[in-house]
């Protein structure tokens, strides 16, 4: 039988987070005639992309001939942002033995996958929700760091505290990681003080700023991620937002909206009655991180040291990666 001619011009669209359309060109006398495609997808990280099977060894991928470009998911356990590289075979399968007569392999061809869509994202949303418990009351919300970073804040930078790029902790394909800029805050208490815990991994001085300063009518609240790094603890990531902001903007098509008078992570109740104050509440169950996306001047809370005697290091998530064995907050889609 004559051989196969080489498949050429690869062409790779489509592109999600698990998912991607593979076409390429084939010669007139072999469209007809070609039976299965045979497909190599390796990562690319470190590895040398030239490296795939010889034509006598199976292949991660083995699909019936269909009409081009054709749908790979689920073959593969895939990862966001992630980049891969692909070549293809054609073959036409022998009557005899079940052999195959297959080309040579094409050009290696190289993608990047992306960030969780918006289904993948109700999914981790879901299983956050599951995790929250109940919510517990709060006032203020709170930022530790160690005295250089205050020093620097005051002399350098006028008392503002700037937004900064979401660094990669957490899940690998969380929208606002590399991409959107914020001020990471906490508002967990203690359940028996109902008072921001004494220890802290960030460091021993404390930036408090009432609640009612950031959380308010006229704030948006988006769910960005749910994870874990190996130990018990669960972390909820929000994103905080003034309505109508750049932030706001980025947020409203990538990531799902919460109701900030009814969600399981972060609550703003209206006064009942006049001369009350709003409430606020967190939940108990999770390590809530709120990512707020606006300049925050000093001025407007106030810094203190806590008590704590000890630094709690583990708890730290500085580009820390998500276990992606855990049952509780991963997704099927890569980690």
């Amino acid at each position: 039988m004559v051989s196969l001619s080489i498949p050429q011009n690869i062409q790779i669209s489509e592109v999600t987070c698990d998912s991607f359309r593979i076409g390429w060109d084939m010669a007139p006398e072999d469209t007809g005639r070609v039976t299965h495609y045979f497909i190599d997808l390796s990562r690319k990280e470190g590895r040398d992309p030239n490296r795939f099977k010889h034509r006598d060894v199976p292949t991660k991928l083995v699909a019936k001939a269909v009409s081009l470009p054709m749908a790979v998911r689920g073959h593969w356990f895939l990862s966001p942002r992630t980049e891969y590289c692909v070549a293809v075979q054609t073959a036409v399968r022998l009557p005899e033995g079940g052999d195959y007569l297959v080309s040579e392999w094409s050009e290696v061809v190289e993608f990047c996958t992306g960030d969780y869509g918006t289904v993948h994202l109700q999914q981790l949303l879901q299983k956050a929700e599951g995790a929250a418990g109940r919510l517990l009351r709060f006032s203020v919300f709170y930022r530790n760091q160690h005295p250089d970073y205050f020093h620097h804040i005051r002399t350098a930078c006028g008392g503002v505290m700037h937004p900064a790029l979401k660094d990669s902790s957490g899940s690998h394909g969380s929208p606002i990681n590399g991409t959107l800029s914020g001020i990471f805050l906490s508002c967990n208490t203690e359940f028996d003080t109902g008072l921001p815990p004494n220890d802290s991994p960030y460091g021993p001085l404390r930036f408090l700023i009432p609640a009612a300063h950031l959380l308010h009518p006229s704030t948006h609240l988006y769910f960005a991620d749910f994870y874990c790094m190996y130990t018990p603890y669960h972390y909820v990531i929000l994103v905080l937002t003034p309505a109508g902001s750049e932030g706001d903007l980025f947020c409203r098509t990538r990531l799902p909206q919460l109701d900030l008078t009814a969600n399981p992570f972060l609550t703003y109740s209206p006064p009942q009655r006049e001369g009350e104050e709003p409430a606020f509440c967190h939940a108990r169950d999770v390590i809530l991180e709120v990512f707020y996306t606006e300049p925050l001047h000093l001025d407007q809370g106030s810094v203190v040291e806590i008590s704590g005697h000890h630094q709690l290091m583990s708890l730290s998530t500085a580009n820390a990666k998500k276990d992606p064995s855990c049952k509780v907050c991963n997704i099927s889609v890569g980690r």
